[in-house]
């Protein structure tokens, strides 16, 4: 520091010297460094220097250090475009995009013109906090165009990830559709963008399009699309990506790594998650945490544990998400004492519970049937309980059938959120399931005046590209006869070797002949006879639910994987159930 004190003295060099050392400083965050540097600079012939003083803000802005970046902005006798625009991107990039859309008006007060850089960081803060609210883009999009900068590749992929990230992907689309000159940018946008708002179809066929122009993948175009397909469960279409990953020699390096990874444990492979993460480059947190996701929604609670002790062991910390994994493979495997000693354990590592820890804490206990416990533990809560931790005890209310415990959950969930997703269904269950049919009507009516609808059960099978989607009582797909002569025939072969239907899982009023006919084509057991008429003996059958599988096929399921000999997964949306030789990997507790 010394020589650099004497080049700001003397030397005709220092004033270059000085600004690739804060250029380097902004480059690798060396914040202290930087403000040393400043220091020295304060009391040289450069402290007025206008370039300087902008690559002074920019090393502040992009360090992060938005207080010093703005007290030197105010300093400042003279300030032209790059001085604005070095702040703007500073808040843009560093979670303030109120603070730099503010900052426009006063530029363009003072007759300064923004140049690409600017509206490209205006753009980005325009999206910064998630809102769908596109006005101000909007407003931006236009003041691009009277800048004229509406052709520049920059610019052109900064407008269209905004109408991305605020979900208006048909305006993202047109100016995709418009642009002159394309690169993988402007492809990853709005990839990203249907992957994002669940149009994980649009997303795949945008990436094939990408591919037949010739534009090469990044990692982060990787990482989309095997989200995508994790998402969607798209197994063989995640396959087919790693599968050109391997051609054009990628390797399994930071965050493609781990979403190849989390994409094959949420497509059903726990298998192939664990070769991938076996063959990691670097395994970090986050690649611990999608193997212990992984484990834990396909019901491996044991391993799950074995695995976070590994982790441990070298010294991986763990952090919240860590602890939710764990927490949730316990909940999920009925390893009360584990869970239990999981949640004590976050203390040590200075993990302060959230509330989705609190939530995972309820549906562990009451899994386990201790539903006084769980509503003990939620009064000695220190937050107040949010409609999500009542909700856990609702549903452990269902499971145990306590009408009385599911009632008061009900009633403190309708205090604090009247339209809380699931409420009225699981109220409306709890006493159908008792056969209290007039406080059931109750419930339908609620739902009805608080325009509450039940969202339909689902199930649907990938077959060749293709998905075949199931409801119940399906009559419209083209093999529906043969569909419906098949399960009829499974049905006859699995009841001559145990499986006895369970009418309770038809919460309708209606007599015992009539629920026995209604359970035989929910929508699981129409895609399981789909998927046995359509794939070749032996081959692994995966089905998907958008709802919690129902509990008599659960059972039905179990005597198919044995009467066919073969593994049936399903997917519903709490965790994986791979059924065979005539049992469940949940053990029966899900």
């Amino acid at each position: 520091m010394d020589l650099i004190r004497q080049l700001c003295k003397n030397n005709a060099g220092a004033r270059e010297i000085c600004h690739t050392l804060l250029k380097r400083c902004a480059n690798l965050n060396k914040l202290n460094e930087g403000k040393i540097i400043h220091a020295l600079l304060l009391n040289s012939r450069f402290s007025d220097d206008l370039v300087m003083q902008n690559t002074l803000l920019n090393m502040y802005a992009k360090c992060g250090d938005l207080v010093n970046a703005r007290k030197l902005f105010d300093e400042m006798s003279i300030r032209d475009v790059v001085t604005w625009t070095a702040l703007i991107t500073g808040y843009s990039q560093h979670d303030g995009p109120q603070a730099a859309l503010l900052l426009l008006p006063e530029m363009l007060r003072i007759g300064l013109k923004p140049n690409q850089f600017t509206l490209a960081s205006l753009l980005k803060a325009a999206s910064g906090a998630g809102s769908t609210d596109v006005l101000q883009g909007r407003q931006l999009h236009g003041l691009c165009l009277k800048c004229g900068y509406d052709s520049n590749v920059y610019v052109s992929c900064a407008i269209l990830d905004m109408y991305a990230r605020c979900d208006h992907l048909e305006e993202a689309q047109l100016i995709f559709d418009v642009m002159v000159s394309k690169n993988e940018v402007s492809w990853n946008s709005l990839i990203a963008g249907y992957a994002r708002k669940g149009q994980g179809d649009k997303a795949f066929c945008l990436f094939s399009n990408m591919l037949r122009e010739n534009v090469e993948p990044t990692h982060f175009t990787y990482s989309i699309v095997l989200c995508a397909c994790a998402s969607m469960g798209s197994l063989e279409q995640g396959k087919w990506i790693h599968a050109l990953m391997i051609k054009w020699g990628e390797k399994l390096v930071a965050f493609v790594g781990n979403t190849l990874l989390d994409m094959y444990a949420k497509s059903g492979s726990i298998e192939d998650a664990e070769k991938v993460f076996d063959r990691l480059v670097k395994r970090d947190v986050v690649s611990w945490n999608s193997m212990l996701t992984g484990y834990a929604q396909h019901g491996q609670g044991k391993v799950t544990l074995q695995r976070f002790e590994e982790m441990l062991r070298i010294k991986i910390a763990p952090n919240d998400i860590t602890f939710l994994c764990v927490l949730t493979a316990c909940s999920h495997a009925g390893l009360l004492d584990e869970g239990h000693h999981c949640f004590d354990m976050m203390k040590k590592y200075n993990v302060e519970p959230q509330i989705l820890h609190y939530v995972t804490m309820v549906d562990l206990l009451g899994r386990a049937g201790h539903l006084d416990r769980a509503k003990q533990f939620i009064s000695e809560l220190p937050i107040k309980p949010t409609a999500a931790v009542w909700g856990a005890l609702l549903g452990a209310c269902r499971m145990h059938k306590n009408m009385e415990l599911g009632g008061y959950a009900a009633e403190r969930i309708f205090e604090l959120d009247s339209h809380y997703p699931g409420t009225h269904v699981l109220l409306y269950n709890i006493y159908a399931l008792a056969g209290r049919w007039n406080d059931a009507a109750r419930v339908r009516k609620m739902m009805k005046e608080s325009g509450v609808k039940k969202e339909p059960a689902c199930s649907w099978v990938e077959m060749e590209n293709e998905v075949h989607m199931f409801v119940a009582d399906d009559d419209a797909h083209a093999q529906r006869r043969e569909i419906h002569n098949i399960w009829e025939q499974i049905s006859d072969k699995i009841k001559e070797i145990g499986y006895v239907p369970d009418s309770s899982h038809v919460l309708l009023c209606m007599d015992q002949q009539e629920r026995e006919a209604k359970l035989q084509y929910h929508s699981e057991k129409l895609a399981l006879a789909f998927a046995l008429l359509n794939t070749p003996p032996g081959s692994t059958i995966r089905i998907k639910k958008n709802i919690r599988i129902c509990g008599d096929c659960h059972s039905a399921f179990k005597f198919v994987s044995k009467l066919i000999e073969r593994e049936i997964i399903v997917r519903d949306t709490n965790r994986f159930h791979h059924f065979c030789d005539g049992s469940c990997s949940c053990g029966d507790y899900w």
